[in-house]
């Protein structure tokens, strides 16, 4: 069996394609379920950001297995495959071991250096996991991509590199230092998950007069109410989700992240909270200057050999970037960090607002500076990679060892019972002694070879040594198989 990935990110696609093809949590268990139904794939785990959407799949036939995720993903994205596919990657083997431990360390990011990711990866194992679909590969996989994501940060300066979203997000929204930006200002925060709870957070720290907390379920609501008001915040409450138009007129920032499949905030509402008549007082868009295409070298074709290679790839013209109003002050601040987006991209066109979302963070972050640490980091990714490599081939052998080992064992009673007939006058004294000889002899044996055959099975072309092995000892398959069985069903293996 192999990893593979296949995926889209903001890397590879426009914002205009990961909205349509964000999954939520009731969808990516049903893609989870469909991919371990699928005959190329024995486990599965999707990885599901606001700016990535990846299936991670143990395979037995590479082509099959791509054709089979790609299927799989534009179903229930959503997204016809012949429009999905152009933007789809694919990663094989040790560059899928590569891609993930990379995306762990922040180096993937939207963000470079970001952290927020670890916690993403943590519940998407945890949802394979509740699912059963994450078996030995997939556990071992994000559990060490855990691991190797932690390294970093706490061996490199990986966070000098990056901030996260919501940090970057505020920073690009502030303009200046967000704390004297922040500081007396009223703040709505519409959703209470992570990203919703991360803003309310940094906002706390930044030193806020007040935070609104408008959710679809209130108690989710109230719950991140208490925990900012124990945080300090002078004042914190929630409201249900029909006020926030009302709260809108008194906030000075809104952050928004919610599931919500359509627009929360449209452009009119925002407008109204202002009261300004959207439709007199704003100019039409000016029309995108035509611009040649850019190559998404990103975006990565399956070959014959399973690696990913660059492809080609237009990007359309999107609309005009978000500004600053060019007349006034900043009467009101928006923050979007939905994917979905929650407030309609024609909100920064109302005077006196200013809106920053996904995309324009994409575009923000582009040209940011790289920190002299992401090359250190870029050395424990490889490192770990060979390290995971060497791990799984060494643990394909295992079970072939141990059975050998359990032969072993069975001919050594089957022949100290032998040896009882033969001579059943030997005292419990001699008998031991004889079988704990037998017993060193057979272990002296067997120690050099299967030590020896595990080093050779843990590096680069190793595989077919637990094949010489059970056909030099004519080992039983179904044997081996049982132990590889019992190993995969420890119910201690791969646990968060």
């Amino acid at each position: 069996m192999s990893l593979l990935v296949v995926g889209l990110s903001h890397r590879s696609a426009p914002v205009s394609v990961l909205e349509r093809a964000s999954l939520a949590v009731e969808e990516q268990t049903k893609l989870l379920q469909d991919t371990l139904a699928a005959e190329p794939a024995t486990e599965a785990a999707v990885l599901a950001t606001c700016n990535r959407i990846e299936l991670y799949a143990d395979v037995d036939k590479f082509h099959a297995g791509v054709a089979e995720l790609s299927t799989l993903l534009a179903q229930h994205s959503g997204v016809g495959l012949d429009e999905l596919t152009p933007y789809l990657y694919v990663h094989y083997e040790d560059r899928a071991v590569h891609h993930l431990f990379s995306v762990a360390c922040g180096l993937d990011s939207m963000v470079v250096g970001e952290g927020q990711i670890l916690g993403q990866i943590k519940d998407a194992l945890a949802l394979g996991q509740e699912l059963h679909t994450a078996g030995r590969l997939l556990n071992d996989l994000f559990q060490q991509a855990l691991r190797v994501g932690k390294r970093a940060h706490s061996e490199t300066g990986i966070d000098r590199a990056g901030q996260s979203l919501v940090t970057f997000g505020l920073e690009q929204l502030a303009d200046r230092d967000v704390s004297a930006w922040a500081a007396g200002r009223k703040a709505l925060v519409i959703g209470a998950g992570s990203m919703s709870s991360l803003a309310a957070a940094t906002l706390a720290r930044a030193g806020v007069e007040e935070i609104v907390v408008a959710n679809r379920t209130r108690t989710r609501a109230d719950r991140l109410v208490e925990i900012l008001a124990q945080a300090g915040v002078p004042t914190a409450r929630a409201v249900e989700m029909a006020e926030v138009g009302h709260e809108l007129t008194r906030a000075d920032v809104v952050v928004s992240c919610t599931g919500a499949t359509g627009l929360v905030l449209t452009a009119e509402a925002v407008a109204g909270a202002l009261g300004v008549d959207f439709d007199s007082a704003v100019e039409p868009p000016e029309a995108p200057v035509a611009t040649a295409p850019d190559e998404l070298d990103q975006h990565a074709a399956w070959v014959e050999n399973g690696s990913a290679a660059a492809a080609a790839q237009d990007r359309a013209v999107r609309s005009v970037p978000v500004r600053l109003p060019v007349d006034g002050p900043v009467r009101l601040h928006l923050l979007d960090l939905a994917m979905p987006r929650d407030i309609d991209g024609a909100a920064h066109r109302v005077p006196g607002v200013r809106l920053v979302d996904i995309e324009s963070l994409a575009e923000a972050s582009a040209d940011a500076p790289m920190a002299a640490d992401v090359d250190q980091v870029r050395t424990i990714v490889a490192d770990e990679v060979a390290a995971f490599g060497a791990a799984q081939r060494a643990a394909h052998i295992t079970p072939t060892v141990v059975a050998l080992r359990t032969m072993a064992a069975d001919v050594v009673a089957g022949e100290i019972a032998r040896l009882d007939g033969r001579l059943p006058d030997l005292d419990e004294k001699q008998r031991a002694e004889i079988t704990q000889t037998v017993r060193r002899v057979v272990d002296k044996l067997l120690h050099a070879p299967t030590v020896r055959v595990k080093q050779l099975a843990s590096e680069p072309g190793g595989a077919g040594y637990a094949d010489a092995l059970r056909e030099l000892f004519d080992l039983d398959p179904q044997t081996v198989a049982a132990v590889s069985r019992a190993d995969l069903n420890d119910p201690n293996r791969g646990r968060s």
